[in-house]
């Protein structure tokens, strides 16, 4: 059986245009679990920052501690991982999931980073996933949004409305498989 995946991404040059439009997606009603973003993690000599997890929740302090520790409470999910070629970025949303998953299931190969894998294994196509690392690599934020065609259409207004540099709908055919049921 074949299925369709969309998503909506959205590039933001600053955190605060990104935190808008998670709040304006939540009062939209969108499923803040289906809901992921992406940025550098900072840690500079100015900006000295930490990381730490209590429980199922994890915290940060710096530069952009509180706009991280708001996320990690309202998205499903947290991570702080260092990518080879980006360095060190923060994770908030199912993205999590789909990064662990593509480094167990060794998804990741030719040049393909950790976080490319897993924009991959939900049908982002490759001239966008380049395009999406280079805007990490140059510290912008990347807020990605699943959910239906429609959701993803009213999302991707959304994201514009709310200073998005740019805002892209992929969908992709994924296979789903069923297993047959014997009594």
């Amino acid at each position: 059986m074949k299925d369709k995946h969309h998503s909506a991404v959205g590039l933001f040059s600053s955190h605060h245009d990104a935190e808008n439009a998670v709040k304006e997606l939540q009062s939209a009603g969108y499923n803040m679990q289906k809901l992921s973003v992406i940025g550098k993690g900072y840690h500079t000599e100015e900006s000295v920052i930490g990381y730490y997890n209590t429980g199922d929740r994890m915290a940060s302090w710096g530069k952009f501690g509180l706009f991280w520790g708001w996320l990690w409470g309202l998205l499903f999910g947290s991570a702080f991982f260092i990518i080879p070629g980006l360095g060190a970025v923060m994770v908030g949303g199912p993205l999590v999931s789909w990064i662990i998953g593509a480094l167990e299931t060794a998804f990741v190969a030719g040049g393909i980073t950790a976080l490319g894998g897993a924009l991959a294994s939900i049908g982002i196509p490759q001239n966008s996933i380049v395009q999406y690392e280079t805007a990490l690599k140059a510290d912008k934020f990347l807020l990605i949004v699943n959910g239906t065609e429609q959701e993803i259409e009213r999302a991707k207004d959304i994201l514009l409305e709310n200073k998005a540099d740019e805002a892209n709908v992929h969908t992709d055919v994924i296979s789903t498989s069923l297993v047959p049921v014997t009594n």
